[in-house]
C-alpha cells in the first residue's frame, strides 16, 4: 500500500482523525497574522487549520496529498464559509511556488522521514517571501513515551538543535520545547512533548541571524 493509499485510509472514516479545530499552537499565532496574506498550509489533511486561516482573512493555499482528506476539508470549508484553494500534491515531488506566500504553517508534518524532511523545510524556505513567516509545530523524541500521537520512527521526530539548525538562515523569533495536554480529534489525544518554531525569513537587504 502507497503513503497515500494508507493515508486515505486513514481519513476514510466519516469522524475528522484529528479534529475540526485548528491546532492550539497555530491559534496561539494569530496576533501575528493580518488580513490579506497569502498562507501555505502544508500536508493540511483535512482541512482544520488551513480553513481556520481562512477565517482569519488569509488567502489560502491548502496543499495535501490524500483526495479522501481534501474531500473533507471542502466540506469542512463548505460548513464554516471558508473560501480557500486545495492542491492535491505528492509533497515529495511537489514544486514548491517561489516566495509565494507571506506564512507558511506545517503542523505535526513528521510523516517525512530525514531525508523528506530537508527537501520540505527547503520548499518552505523558497514558498516563503522575504520577511514572511514559518509556523512549524511537532513532536519531540520524548513523545515515544508518551505515544498519543505521531509517528514512531524516532528519526522524523524534532529537537530544538536540529531545528535551530535547519532554519540557521531565518530569524528565529521563538523556539519553545515543552509538555502538554493535546486534543485534536483520535489521531492526537493527551499529554505530549512538543515543540514550537516562529522564525522569518530574512529581507534580501538584512543580515540573517538566530537565537
Amino acid at each position: 500500500m502507497s503513503d497515500i493509499e494508507q493515508w486515505n485510509s486513514r481519513f476514510g472514516g466519516d469522524e475528522y482523525l484529528f479534529g475540526v479545530e485548528p491546532n492550539a499552537f497555530l491559534r496561539s499565532q494569530a496576533s501575528r497574522l493580518r488580513p490579506g496574506w497569502s498562507a501555505l498550509a502544508v500536508a493540511d489533511g483535512e482541512g482544520r487549520n488551513g480553513v481556520w486561516l481562512a477565517g482569519q482573512g488569509l488567502a489560502v493555499t491548502s496543499v495535501e496529498g490524500s483526495p479522501v482528506a481534501i474531500a473533507k476539508a471542502r466540506k469542512l470549508a463548505m460548513s464554516r464559509q471558508a473560501s480557500l484553494s486545495f492542491v492535491e500534491a505528492d509533497l515529495a515531488s511537489w514544486i514548491w511556488p517561489r516566495a509565494a506566500f507571506d506564512v507558511v504553517v506545517a503542523i505535526f508534518i513528521q510523516f517525512a522521514d530525514p531525508v523528506l524532511r530537508a527537501r520540505l523545510f527547503e520548499g518552505m524556505k523558497t514558498a516563503l517571501k522575504p520577511g514572511g513567516l514559518l509556523l512549524l509545530e511537532g513532536y519531540r523524541p520524548e513523545q515515544l513515551s508518551y505515544g498519543t500521537g505521531g509517528p514512531r520512527a524516532v528519526e522524523n521526530l524534532y529537537t530544538e538543535a536540529l531545528l535551530r539548525e535547519a532554519f540557521a538562515d531565518f530569524h528565529i523569533l521563538e523556539l519553545k520545547a515543552y509538555d502538554s495536554v493535546v486534543t485534536e480529534g483520535a489521531g492526537h489525544h493527551g499529554m505530549s512533548a512538543l515543540i514550537d518554531l516562529v522564525a522569518q525569513k530574512p529581507n534580501a537587504t538584512s543580515p540573517t541571524r538566530g537565537q
